[in-house]
């Protein structure tokens, strides 16, 4: 039996208060920019900011104690100890005092004179077609911004209002950045509305048109929508703006996020519209990297998987 320790109040607090970024990359893990947070690379789901985290898939979070448990699958004593000891000898650094910022009104990042370096970015590097980048340009939900030159993905509402938008670097060098403009309404992500009963959800805009690329005859008729993640609420916007949905496709990565994500979102459509779904796996870790597999091997030819 392990021996119980008695933690002072203020002991807990010090503790609870550790920056989990800190905790986590001395302890090897990888972290992924998200917006203003950090998400896990291990787990998409799980996003960090200073002593707190917030796992969107079971829509449960906390702060470090809480944290620590979960992640290590340990006691609230140990994870306590953990957190005092730190590592290597070298105790974790606390979070910063957070101070709450009145959130911003969406506006789309202003807009470039013209699209050359997207278009260049999506067909040499991604290998998008022309022709799927065109429609969504010529839609409006697809620009490059004037500062930075970014590929902007946009989502609008049902009456063509934009209401979300995901920056994309079309940068050849260095890390690639995503990122949720602020004000973002996240049930609004990119999308495309069909004629038909058929869903396809994918994670990221470019997953979507990569799959386009892949799979074009007749696209046009049925539903598309990217969840820049792997929220449930722009798949649950979407069937509602279906006429008569009756299947839906979930094409998230081929990873254990995706995983998770395509389980949980089974069972909450079942759940409140009563559709079938079924699984689409990519070859690689996504649609994209399938669509680049076969530009360098065309004569290999890419299989889609299904359950």
């Amino acid at each position: 039996m392990r021996e119980y320790i008695s933690f002072t109040d203020e002991q807990k607090h010090r503790a609870n208060a550790v920056d989990l970024e800190d905790f986590l990359l001395r302890r090897g893990e990888r972290l992924i920019s998200s917006g203003h947070d950090k998400r896990l690379a291990s787990d998409h789901s799980v996003t960090i900011c200073g002593s707190e985290w917030y796992d969107h898939e079971v829509k449960k979070g906390g702060h470090a104690i809480d944290f620590v448990r979960m992640y290590d699958g340990c006691s609230f004593q140990e994870a306590v100890t953990k957190l005092m000891n730190g590592e290597q000898g070298q105790i974790f650094r606390p979070a910063k005092e957070r101070k709450p910022e009145p959130p911003k009104p969406f506006a789309l990042p202003p807009a470039h004179h013209s699209m050359r370096r997207v278009y260049a970015y999506l067909m040499k590097q991604r290998h998008i077609g022309r022709d799927i980048i065109t429609h969504f340009a010529r839609a409006g939900t697809l620009y490059e911004d004037a500062e930075y030159h970014n590929a902007v993905f946009v989502g609008t509402d049902e009456h063509g209002v934009p209401r979300h938008a995901q920056k994309r670097s079309t940068n050849s060098w260095g890390r690639a950045i995503k990122l949720n403009v602020e004000g973002s309404e996240a049930r609004y992500s990119f999308h495309h509305l069909g004629d038909d009963g058929e869903l396809y959800v994918f994670e990221a805009p470019i997953d979507l048109l990569s799959y386009l690329t892949l799979y074009p005859e007749d696209w046009q008729h049925h539903s598309y929508v990217a969840c820049c993640g792997i929220s449930y609420e722009p798949v649950r916007w979407m069937l509602t703006q279906m006429e008569a949905p009756q299947m839906v496709s979930l094409c998230l990565d081929h990873d254990r996020a995706g995983e998770r994500g395509n389980a949980r979102m089974a069972e909450q459509i079942a759940s409140e519209f009563g559709i079938p779904t079924r699984r689409l796996i990519s070859e690689q870790k996504d649609w994209n990297e399938d669509l680049c597999a076969m530009w360098e091997h065309p004569k290999q030819g890419i299989e889609m998987k299904m359950r």
